[in-house]
């Protein structure tokens, strides 16, 4: 099965600057909607706080819930439906066995007793919170390092610096897309955006080797057609593989319920982001960064 035809033609390098004018934009709208946020909207696993999930015998408006809260001072409290008359109350409040206690009287005085059920109670202090933040940072700075250590061996450096390049562009964009649409950025969105760098880095491997694969062919020709046809002769592969994987996550995103909604999102962005870079990004960057060190040569001369 195939989409594209062999045989295409596109101009993919003549499009360079138009790709480089966009990404640029939706860079920007990214981090300005991060810094008008105040930051990202971090979940219990960085902020730190506490956790509380419940399951009620019936279903139970949110504001019932959220005025049983109010009564016992805990007025930051953020309640999220998980389905099946199930919520889950993040709060920054200290988990001790005193606020359990005022809580399950709270609920109690509100819709009675029996008619709800504690199923978790979790905690995660400032320190641990910071903690996980830090990692997650290095856990993404490392996989760029990585796969830059990694492509500049297997190919050249200008390559690594390439697929480096569509791997920030991919997770700055997919961090902005969560951040306008405020959602909660936890250890699963951190594994979504991990998933999303191994993801791009693999079709872009497969763009760069049949770049070198057609510069054994012809080293005659000038590194801008080699780029366009090894970038068309794989878009086939490219738009089946990631239309596959997008159609996988659309299920999970509509049908998955809201405990994966979050993660199902970001890498559905991701995997629309990670092959637009493996196309318009990653390939074209290998051309700029080898003119770029032609024109510095030239000056120096």
């Amino acid at each position: 099965m195939e989409f594209i035809k062999p045989g295409t033609h596109f101009n993919f390098v003549g499009k360079m600057k138009i790709a480089a004018v966009i990404s640029a934009a939706l860079i920007v709208v990214s981090i300005l909607s991060v810094v008008l946020h105040g930051g990202l909207n971090f979940g219990i696993d960085f902020a730190g706080g506490t956790v509380i999930q419940i399951k009620f015998s019936k279903a139970t408006p949110i504001e019932g819930i959220r005025k049983a809260f109010a009564g016992i001072n805990v007025a930051d409290a953020v309640i999220q439906e998980i389905g099946g008359n199930e919520v889950i109350v993040r709060t920054n409040q200290s988990m001790t066995k005193e606020f359990q206690a005022k809580v399950e009287e709270a609920l109690s005085g509100q819709f009675g007793a029996g008619q709800f059920e504690i199923r978790r109670v979790e905690f995660v202090g400032p320190k641990v919170g910071k903690d996980l933040t830090n990692k997650a940072i290095l856990a993404i700075i490392f996989s760029w390092i990585g796969m830059l250590v990694y492509i500049a061996w297997r190919f050249e450096f200008r390559f690594g610096v390439g697929a480096i390049i569509a791997l920030i562009h991919d997770t700055i964009i997919t961090i902005g897309a969560l951040s306008l649409l405020n959602k909660e950025f936890t250890l699963t969105i951190v594994a979504a955006l991990l998933t999303i760098i191994g993801y791009s880095i693999n079709d872009t491997i497969v763009v760069f080797d049949r770049i070198r694969e057609n510069r054994k062919k012809d080293l005659k020709r000038s590194m801008g057609d080699i780029i366009n046809s090894s970038v068309n002769e794989t878009l086939s592969r490219t738009i089946l593989t990631s239309f596959t994987v997008f159609l996988v996550l659309l299920s999970l995103f509509f049908l998955g319920g809201p405990v994966i909604h979050d993660f199902a999102f970001a890498l559905l962005v991701g995997i629309v982001i990670g092959t637009y870079s493996s196309i318009f990004i990653a390939s074209p960057t290998v051309l700029a960064f080898k003119s770029f060190r032609i024109s510095k040569g030239k000056r120096k001369k």
